[in-house]
């Protein structure tokens, strides 16, 4: 176990080193497109490589290398592995071929384009076309790696080389979940340099893995996950991780509405080595547009939605009719689309599923529209859970997010509360969850019981005398007393209180901008 720890923490430092090595000029942001298109490039060469190989040897050709074949040679497989991986690559354009002439390539600039497009090209008119189409889009070779050719082919070479010196283990020893694992840490690097914009397509790993295990619970499989903000596609893939990807056995299920997020989310699933017949990521409008309607009902759906953003709403006169909010006979607010999320989920939430939900804290206490629609799901007896977090576990806020947990069987018509807002630990800029803090959360939930301070399971009466108001403090009290005091701790903390000022005084006017908003709705 400690092996496999050392090597990721040494691919991390590996990885952190390409990216201030190479960044430079190169704003983090638009450098990530660069370094994970050719992780990506590489895992599929390795991929294909791996699976003809491994198919010739069996044939009895004990020596067979895909890469030192012709091109003319490999075509006459290329329908078998089209069918089978997706997607098909020439031997001379594998990523060890086009790495071993790079630096001897005037044209690498050019080369490197072609190859992409080969592969996109290669899909067309197959079962996987929808799934690899668009995949390289972002990779485009533009003056921000440099300002001419020479400097761009160099700075090429520099990253083909770096990704290709990455110690991912060899295929063939199974040891790929590495190149998720350096995708993964990718994503959280240049999340948090990317501050806002990075927190709106990534969710911090703990908080993912809190979400399927609250799914999950004692379950050893699950029929197939769906996240309708799926942003990069993280929290479908703890699934994956927690359970072996062949126990979600009809496969993963997500949409994006962001191009960019939406790729990222596609290239995230192969480089975890889930086939193209195994996933449906699809691009668009959730609210408006849902794209798995031949799919639903879900078993098991994670998310964390954007957190107030506009909507529709009431404008579109269609929406009220939508079977997915009609039955709370109100739409939420068009400033904020966080309970029409909830409302989608809940609509396509498996008669024996479970769905965790991160929240941002105002829909489970703000009148007007989403008190009505929280009575409906009251009422109706599919809330389960409400977990309030700590503060600053995301990316780009601060903010004490909760967790809401839906259900469509529960045994009893009572709502648990749970106070988390003390599981963290600081080591960094940001709370983090320890495993030990996500195993206290996961115990109290499937105890369903009062521990002081900690939880508290309220009747459906109780609820209703309290005007349908959810929010976690009205029901538990926060124990402030008989904490110690770590005066290191306090300084540190005061150090950072400073720089984060003028982000909470945002946040105020914001929050105070949705109740003038409310007001007046």
């Amino acid at each position: 176990m400690s092996n496999k720890k050392e090597e990721r923490e040494e691919l991390h430092k590996i990885i952190w080193k390409i990216a201030n090595e190479l960044r430079g000029s190169v704003d983090g942001w638009d450098f990530k497109q660069y370094v994970l298109g050719l992780l990506f490039y590489r895992f599929i060469s390795e991929n294909i490589e791996h699976y003809v190989n491994e198919n010739q040897r069996k044939a009895g050709i004990c020596n067979f290398e895909y890469r030192n074949i012709t091109d003319e040679e490999a075509l006459m497989g290329k329908q078998q592995i089209l069918e089978e991986k997706g997607f098909f690559i020439l031997p001379s354009e594998l990523f060890c071929n086009i790495r071993k002439n790079a630096d001897q390539n005037e044209n690498l600039n050019v080369t490197i384009s072609n190859v992409f497009n080969s592969i996109e090209v290669s899909a067309r008119g197959t079962a996987s076309e929808n799934d690899v189409k668009g995949l390289f889009d972002d990779f485009t070779i533009d003056n921000k790696l440099g300002n001419t050719v020479d400097e761009r082919n160099q700075k090429l070479v520099k990253m083909l080389n770096a990704i290709g010196d990455l110690k991912l283990g060899d295929y063939q020893d199974n040891n790929i979940d590495l190149f998720g694992d350096a995708y993964e840490f990718l994503m959280t690097m240049y999340a948090s340099s990317a501050g806002k914009s990075g927190g709106e397509f990534f969710t911090p790993q703990e908080v993912g893995e809190l979400l399927a295990r609250i799914v999950i619970m004692d379950k050893t499989s699950v029929n197939k996950v769906y996240d309708p903000a799926c942003g990069s596609g993280g929290l479908l893939l703890k699934f994956a991780k927690i359970l072996g990807k062949e126990n979600v056995k009809q496969g993963f299920f997500g949409q994006e509405i962001n191009l960019t997020t939406y790729n990222l989310a596609r290239i995230n699933m192969f480089l975890h080595n889930i086939n193209y017949n195994n996933f449906n990521i699809a691009r668009g409008d959730t609210l408006i547009h849902p794209q798995h309607w031949d799919d639903e009902p879900f078993d098991a759906i994670v998310s964390n939605p954007p957190y107030s953003i506009h909507w529709a709403g009431k404008e579109n006169p269609l929406l009220i009719n939508d079977e997915r909010f009609s039955p709370a006979g109100v739409l939420a607010p068009s400033s904020k689309a966080d309970l029409a999320f909830t409302m989608h989920m809940l609509s396509w939430l498996s008669s024996k599923g479970t769905a965790a939900i991160v929240e941002f804290p105002g829909v489970l206490y703000r009148g007007g529209a989403e008190q009505k629609i929280r009575k409906y799901m009251i009422d109706n007896n599919f809330i389960d859970t409400v977990i309030q977090l700590p503060p600053d576990l995301f990316f780009g806020t601060t903010i004490a997010t909760c967790i809401l947990v839906l259900k469509k069987n529960k045994t009893d018509n009572d709502i648990l509360f749970v106070d988390a807002s003390t599981e963290f630990v600081r080591n960094t800029n940001k709370n983090k969850l320890s495993d030990e803090n996500i195993n206290n959360i996961i115990n109290l939930l499937k105890e369903r019981k009062e521990v002081e301070n900690k939880s508290y399971l309220a009747t459906y009466e109780e609820v209703k005398e309290n005007d349908y108001n959810i929010s976690v403090n009205s029901y538990l009290k926060t124990n402030l007393n008989e904490k110690k005091i770590d005066i290191k701790e306090v300084n540190k903390r005061l150090a950072e209180i400073v720089p984060r000022q003028e982000q909470l005084r945002k946040e105020l006017e914001e929050i105070i901008r949705e109740l003038e908003v409310d007001y007046h709705e």
